[in-house]
């Protein structure tokens, strides 16, 4: 078993998440052997800001480094399936922002190809990892809310809300033909089914566009920077602002969730409320250590964030006592921690609670059924090859 401090890692992208997940590889204690940015010079400057020895000239380069056990793909959506299938070729271990891939054709190979290799093959579904999520799940597995009827929730940011916000996510080509959908609906998706322990079998969805037209600013657009005041041009977008989505799930339950990238006030509100036949519970991203659990025949309650009162799957992921506040940083962490730990053991573990290549298959199937269900207007179904 190799120890989590001598695993070394390489990040491949160099914006906002990239960074998150640097921070995360640190406070692990983990190393970090490179980095890999659009560019070689991309990278040196990069790496000189994070404070790390070595920038690669090339993902190929990086690849080569026989010292490199770990790849962290934070690169645009586009770039996911041929970084992966790299990766898991050269014998790393992966872990890979979502969406894992732009096709759930695409998705199919990877979930096969890391079956195959047994290497461990994570998708960046880091919302799992608050403790008081991992609480609303052991309250339905333990049948303390009985069955889940009504599913809901949404996902809510205000930073495309003006014509002038721009980021390569708009673009289809690079982020997909979904992109609240495949960006932070896929999220919404993986949450719900992860608490609930129940897939998604169908779904009715409408896209709306709101802003048809944006500026393009003339240069690169970091994602949640201002655009600036430069010259731009405009550009017909031909994907969502927003989605409407209700859901159906395997058991039986109904479910919907609003999701939005131009709704003011809202900087990255992800709500979920599970109504069982028993008890509620409710949890809000921006108040990540307050679980809500509604009664009919006593008094609700509000459960905070404390290892001593919660169930031990909860209380094992988090780091700080009662008190004091966790949030996006340390929920993203207590993800690569149960991934470094499966890289440190050399296997993954029978039922990891991060979300595989599997998982990220199914939010591929998932986010193109929603599509589908868009432009017929119809209840569509969830297209699973079980045997696959």
């Amino acid at each position: 078993m190799k120890p989590v401090s001598q695993i070394n890692a390489a990040v491949v992208g160099t914006g906002f998440i990239g960074a998150v997940h640097i921070d995360s590889i640190r406070r692990l204690g983990a190393k970090i052997g490179g980095i890999v940015g659009s560019s070689a010079e991309r990278a040196r400057e990069k790496a000189a800001q994070f404070g790390i020895d070595h920038a690669y000239a090339s993902y190929e380069e990086m690849l080569a480094d026989p010292l490199v056990d770990v790849v962290h793909i934070t690169s645009p959506n586009d770039d996911h399936p041929a970084q992966a299938e790299a990766a898991l070729k050269a014998g790393k271990h992966v872990i890979c922002e979502k969406p894992l891939a732009l096709t759930s054709v695409q998705t199919g190979r990877l979930r096969r190809l890391a079956a195959q290799t047994g290497l461990i093959a994570a998708v960046n579904f880091n919302i799992r990892f608050y403790p008081q999520v991992h609480e609303m799940r052991s309250r339905v597995k333990s049948g303390a809310t009985g069955t889940p009827f009504l599913v809901t929730g949404s996902y809510m940011q205000d930073w495309l809300l003006y014509d002038t916000d721009w980021n390569w996510r708009v673009e289809t080509a690079r982020g997909g033909d979904l992109r609240v959908v495949g960006d932070i609906g896929s999220h919404w998706f993986d949450l719900a089914s992860f608490v609930t322990g129940q897939p998604i079998v169908e779904v009715l969805a409408e896209l709306p566009t709101f802003v048809p037209v944006r500026k393009r600013p003339i240069g690169p657009v970091e994602t949640f920077s201002n655009a600036g005041s430069g010259a731009t041009t405009n550009v017909t977008i031909t994907s969502e602002d927003a989605a409407l989505i209700l859901v159906r799930f395997r058991n039986g339950a109904r479910g919907v969730v609003t999701a939005s990238q131009v709704s003011a006030g809202h900087k990255n509100g992800i709500t979920l409320e599970i109504n069982g036949a028993k008890s509620s519970v409710a949890w809000k991203g921006e108040r990540a250590d307050e679980l809500w659990i509604g009664h009919r025949s006593k008094p609700n309650e509000i459960l905070m964030r404390d290892p001593s009162l919660l169930s031990s799957e909860a209380a094992t992921i988090a780091t700080l006592p009662g008190g004091h506040g966790e949030g996006f940083e340390n929920g993203f962490k207590a993800m690569c921690r149960a991934v470094y730990a499966d890289i440190a053991a050399g296997k993954p573990s029978a039922q990891p609670a991060y979300a595989t290549f599997d998982d990220g298959h199914e939010e591929a199937l998932v986010v193109e059924a929603v599509a589908e269900s868009a432009r017929s207007g119809r209840w569509t179904a969830i297209r699973r090859d079980d045997n696959e």
